[in-house]
């Protein structure tokens, strides 16, 4: 070891060690990892994991898209955080504006459509991928949790020549995270930042950080049942059939109970 001395002047002068024994390059190698592991420890207890969970409730065409978000010990006090959940529903799939409209006057769930010129009859082949804001609420059986909940209804798919079933892939999320002042968790996890409303109903716009966080799931997996292309003929001859039967049907009723008037 080599160790140099700074006079008052620009003279510098350097003195060398005896050579240290074993027992003390061990006590001086123990310290040094006791104090990095002690500060590593530090950072992983201020940087607990954000852990996600996906699920979709119900059977059918009609779903229920529950989201949940557990915080760890990292953030004392969640009363000055807000959490947004920007979700992506694939072409598969589409969420009624007009039924979110009514759930938000019920206040039972706020959620809004980002996409603009939306179809909710188009079928599967001819839709394009939407997103949908949920801000989520804070969980009442749980302090450090938050949850968002988004109905979502299957479109009209193709018929495939084999299978009767097929599959659609609801991705995660993204998670976003507001609050009033700082905590360490905000600068672990930390990935980019976006602007958008601070609330629902507010004309506010806030800095939101998009937060990395660990799925308890990789994706959503959805079974959609769909026709066959062999039942093409049997099912368009039914449906003609059934028309012009209903067609005559109403037809006579007209004219035996209707009243005609020149």
């Amino acid at each position: 070891f080599c160790l140099f001395a700074f006079s008052r002047g620009s003279n510098r002068s350097c003195s060398r060690w005896s050579t240290p024994q074993p027992q003390q390059l061990g006590i001086l190698c123990l310290f040094y990892f006791k104090k990095n592991l002690l500060v590593l420890l530090g950072i992983r207890a201020t940087c607990s994991e954000i852990i996600l969970k996906q699920e979709v409730l119900k059977d059918g065409f009609h779903r229920d898209l529950l989201i949940r978000v557990k915080f760890g010990e990292g953030i004392e006090d969640l009363q000055t955080c807000r959490v947004l959940i920007r979700q992506y529903i694939p072409t598969g799939l589409f969420v009624d504006p007009y039924e979110l409209a009514s759930l938000r006057e019920k206040n039972i769930t706020e959620a809004v459509m980002v996409s603009e010129n939306f179809n909710i009859e188009a079928p599967d082949y001819l839709s394009k991928e939407s997103e949908v804001l949920i801000y989520a609420r804070q969980d009442p059986q749980c302090t450090d949790c938050f949850q968002a909940f988004l109905p979502v209804h299957y479109r009209y798919h193709r018929p495939h020549c084999n299978d009767e079933e097929t599959f659609i892939v609801v991705n995660n999320p993204d998670l976003l995270m507001y609050c009033d002042q700082e905590f360490p968790v905000l600068k672990c996890w930390t990935q980019s930042e976006m602007t958008a409303p601070c609330a629902l109903n507010s004309q506010d716009i806030c800095q939101w950080n998009n937060m990395k966080y660990k799925s308890v799931y990789k994706n959503v997996t959805l079974l959609v049942p769909v026709g066959l292309t062999i039942h093409t003929s049997l099912v368009c001859s039914v449906t003609l059939l059934v028309t012009v039967l209903c067609s005559a049907l109403i037809l006579v009723a007209v004219f035996t109970y209707g009243h005609f008037s020149l």
